[in-house]
């Protein structure tokens, strides 16, 4: 690992850090990783957005800054995005430790980018507080719980943008939804929610207010963006260890008899055939398969998974069908586990 004296300011360079193993890295501060969205594919991002905004006659450019997660500050003209989206390294490790890389395709990291964008939206201008806003949105006083909120997937009332119907999660998300969708050049939302008339509203009353925005001053709050991840201290070790902790819920005791049933071999047959070496040789496979059935994190269902791999040790249990059967089975319990957490917040059996 490349050394650095005490007191000496100089960073890791990114081909420094391309030598170094995770263990290395997860010992680095924030603050002594030289990370820079200058040259990156961001800055492509970047200026894609701002000709998005052009092209609509908005006048706010939101400052993008590297920080620790995607987010708005509040009241701020800016747009936080994952520091391991500027570095490949880093998107490996982030791979390797949370299986997926939030925003780490140029779709799905435009999609990010214009969410957060219609925050700043509103931070610019306090459309929210407006009565009309309200009576279209909601109140953006009511309670903000995105991990449990309960979506209804066939419900017209809301855009279709992000996974998971996140526009239903609160008035503020419902307008960021609201304000991509109107944004982005690829979408004709007069005509795809021409038959959503509840949706189709808040489209034009978002067309409305860029209209009016033109003429309004920017009210956007001065200072210093949190997080930004030249200022932590903080060691990379902590903070995977926070969003571990913060990803891997307290899941409930799972159901012996739903495990039984799936994995219903003789318990005499040999050691090979145990459900938990069979749960730990397909276990990318079974995590991908609910992951597209359920559009939910890979990291919360490999954390299910395990916990399930462990339950099924304590049992002792085998398989007792064929693998390509037993790999389904368990895809559809677990789908089924997670779509009524989904909806719930809690995993529970079908009943």
């Amino acid at each position: 690992m490349p050394h650095r004296a005490a007191g000496n300011a100089k960073s890791i360079t990114s081909e420094e850090l391309s030598q170094l193993n995770d263990a290395d890295i997860l010992k680095l501060r924030f603050k002594d990783v030289a990370l820079d969205i200058k040259g990156t594919e961001i800055e492509g991002y970047i200026n894609q957005l701002y000709s998005e905004l052009e092209a609509k006659g908005l006048s706010f450019r939101p400052k993008i800054f590297l920080g620790d997660e995607w987010f708005s500050p509040e009241g701020m003209n800016a747009i936080s995005v994952p520091f391991y989206l500027a570095n490949s390294r880093m998107k490996q490790l982030e791979k390797t430790l949370m299986l997926e890389v939030e925003g780490g395709t140029a779709e799905w990291f435009m999609k990010l980018l214009r969410h957060e964008a219609g925050h700043c939206f509103d931070h610019c201008y306090k459309f929210s507080k407006r009565k009309k806003w309200r009576e279209v949105f909601g109140s953006p006083a009511v309670e903000y719980s995105p991990e449990t909120y309960r979506p209804q997937p066939y419900s017209k009332s809301f855009v279709k943008h992000l996974d998971r119907w996140y526009a239903q999660a609160h008035p503020d998300e419902d307008f960021a939804e609201t304000f991509a969708v109107w944004l982005n050049p690829a979408i004709d939302w007069k005509k795809d929610y021409a038959k959503w008339p509840v949706a189709l509203k808040k489209l034009q009353y978002m067309e409305q207010l860029a209209t009016e925005s033109v003429k309004l001053k920017m009210l956007d709050e001065k200072g210093r963006v949190p997080s930004e991840v030249s200022k932590l201290t903080t060691t990379l070790d902590k903070y995977y260890q926070r969003r571990k902790k913060e990803q891997a819920d307290d899941y409930p005791d799972f159901y012996d008899s739903d495990l039984i049933k799936i994995f219903n071999g003789d318990v005499s047959l040999k050691k090979e055939l145990s459900a938990g070496k069979f749960m730990t040789k397909h276990r990318k496979e079974i995590v991908a398969t609910v992951a597209w059935a359920t559009n939910e994190k890979k990291f919360t269902i490999d954390s299910l998974v395990k916990r399930l791999r462990s339950r099924c040790e304590s049992l002792n249990l085998k398989l007792g069908k064929s693998e390509t059967q037993t790999i389904m089975e368990v895809a559809s319990f677990l789908t089924s586990l997670v779509k009524n957490y989904l909806f719930t917040g809690k995993f529970k059996r079908e009943v």
